[in-house]
């Protein structure tokens, strides 16, 4: 029997190989419909399929996986009425993580948040690097707002939409849209206005469900 702590680093292992996984299908690749074979994944991870199965069923109560008896497992293809619902909690969350940041928000926090929003300036033109520091700022608005419970659930979500997210931030047309209205949500937060900077955080997201539905009709149609 190995020692504990191998014990341990064996039972996250599953948890690593599905982060990485999640990483790969919010990147676009691979694409939804496609099957993720437990032998091939445990040849390129080096891991037993047995690894891989409960890292797959890890991804399928992500959402970002679809189990089916004696098919296997595919990335979830989805609707365009599950985008709607998806994003429909999501607005519902940042724009309640932003209202209660705006209510206590300090001085220093302020300032982190204006050093952020620089962050997303200065990569406005690298697609990867604007929604990876949008996704930070995001989680750093969710810790403003001091509800460990929200900020869990705001995770679940970013989870299942982050390749829909590089969808939205995909053209500098649509970063530089982002961009002003991140504007206006950091002035909210920072100038205490709890109203404002929940009904911006709204708009960013919904700007971005639009983006994402806009994108995926003319792929379907095209």
């Amino acid at each position: 029997m190995p020692p504990p702590q191998s014990r341990n680093l064996l039972k996250t292992l599953p948890l690593q190989i599905a982060d990485l996984l999640a990483e790969q299908i919010a990147e676009g690749q691979p694409t939804p419909g496609h099957r993720l074979r437990e032998t091939e994944l445990a040849a390129t991870y080096g891991v037993s399929r047995a690894t891989v199965r409960e890292a797959l069923r890890l991804l399928e109560i992500r959402g970002l996986v679809t189990i089916q008896p004696q098919r296997g497992a595919r990335v979830t293809q989805r609707s365009d009425k599950e985008i709607l619902d998806l994003y429909a909690v999501r607005a519902a969350m940042v724009s309640a993580a932003s209202r209660l940041a705006a209510e206590r928000c300090t001085p220093e926090a302020a300032e982190a948040l204006k050093g952020r929003l620089r962050q997303l300036a200065d990569n406005i033109d690298d697609p990867a690097q604007y929604m990876r520091h949008s996704r930070e700022l995001v989680e750093y608005i969710a810790t403003l707002a001091d509800n460990p419970i929200l900020a869990k659930y705001a995770r679940d979500i970013a989870k299942q939409i982050g390749r829909y997210v590089r969808i939205s931030l995909a053209t500098l047309e649509r970063r530089q849209r982002s961009l002003l209205t991140w504007d206006e949500t950091i002035r909210a937060i920072v100038e205490h206005d709890p109203e404002r900077a929940a009904a911006c955080h709204y708009r960013l997201a919904v700007q971005n469900r639009d983006a994402v539905l806009e994108e995926l009709s003319r792929a379907n149609s095209g």
